[in-house]
């Protein structure tokens, strides 16, 4: 047993002091960024802010929204293969182009049947991004089934995670990953923490995790914990090179889920973890015996369509970029200096 005594820091826990600045408007901040990825000859070019894989979120139709903002959607696992070969289809059928392709990662498990579909999808399309999700990435199977994946699509990008270390993330880039996927317990529909007491501050997470990640050619995305767009620049800020939200697209027209109308009155739509109990029904068709439900059902008064929301983050890093004189997300985080703060509210 041991103790850290080090202080460990949340988004909520500081602030960023902004400095002499050269750039006039936030039109002169260009958001988009390029990729290069070791294993792979891709590159990509996109506004590095991604949609979590969560069924409420990880939507054909956020991918769809999204896109158009070059923003990166991690499809939810739960889509059959004929829904996957509708939603390419229908696009197909109303747009003259694919663009959309280089905006979706089709998203897995670790188990052979999710393999299996896995291989299914990517046989049809050519989806230049993986994601390999599971709570706990610090698993040894999880790691062989990276290799797996990595030995069956060489040129592919491989996201995967979760894990909150320098040594977890060096095991996963070891492992054949490109983007490493950090948060454990953080998100708003998360209740890891209150079940297990297994965590670490998101802020931390990604001060501590980001080095070893680039020095390895890998790149960080910060999983959970951004409530609006000041905790995206944080992240950022911290260098996280890509962050993944979920509650920010979840209750919106594109956003999984019916649209139900409460006891008062007011239109809702439900998000949920995928560990909790409502997924584990829809899914599982209940929580195992030897388990527990490890995400929250919260009801989201309905936001009505993304496009708002997005163009709030977007306009909100833009506008951290000009308080700190940088004309694009990598300079922000070579300009950024935090403060530590009592509290904010």
């Amino acid at each position: 047993m041991s103790v850290s005594n080090d202080i460990k820091l949340d988004f909520r826990d500081v602030l960023i002091k902004p400095r002499h600045s050269s750039l006039k408007s936030r039109a002169d901040v260009n958001i988009v960024g390029t990729f290069a990825f070791s294993n792979t000859t891709y590159t990509w070019q996109g506004v590095p802010v991604v949609s979590s894989n969560m069924d409420t979120t990880g939507t054909f139709e956020m991918a769809i929204s999204l896109s158009r903002h070059k923003m990166l959607t991690c499809i939810h696992k739960h889509y059959t293969v004929e829904e996957w070969q509708n939603f390419v289809n229908d696009y197909q059928e109303k747009f003259s182009n694919m663009d959309i392709l280089n905006y979706v990662a089709v998203s897995s498990g670790s188990s052979d049947a999710d393999f299996l579909k896995l291989q299914t999808i990517l046989q049809y399309y050519n989806f230049k991004f993986i994601c390999l999700d599971v709570a706990n990435g610090y698993r040894d199977d999880f790691m062989d089934f990276i290799r797996k994946v990595r030995k069956t699509y060489p040129e592919k990008i491989i996201i995967a995670g979760n894990v909150v270390t320098p040594e977890g993330v060096k095991m996963i880039l070891d492992a054949g990953a490109n983007i490493v996927k950090v948060g454990i317990g953080n998100g708003s529909a998360c209740a890891t923490r209150m079940k297990t007491g297994i965590g670490y501050p998101q802020f931390s997470a990604i001060l501590e995790c980001q080095k070893i990640a680039h020095d390895k050619g890998g790149y960080i995305l910060s999983d959970g914990g951004c409530k609006d767009p000041a905790e995206i620049v944080k992240a950022f800020g911290a260098g996280a090179d890509f962050v993944m939200c979920g509650g920010i697209f979840a209750g919106h027209k594109e956003s999984g889920g019916d649209l139900v109308t409460d006891a008062k009155g007011q239109l809702i739509k439900m998000f949920y973890g995928m560990s909790s109990d409502t997924a584990m029904q829809k899914y599982a068709g209940g929580v195992a015996k030897y388990r527990t439900s490890e995400g929250l059902t919260i009801k989201i008064p309905y936001k009505g369509e993304v496009e708002k929301t997005l163009l709030d983050i977007c306009g909100g890093i833009r506008s951290a970029c000009t308080y700190l004189n940088s004309s694009n997300i990598r300079e922000l985080h070579d300009n950024v200096e935090f403060v530590r703060v009592n509290n904010i509210k």
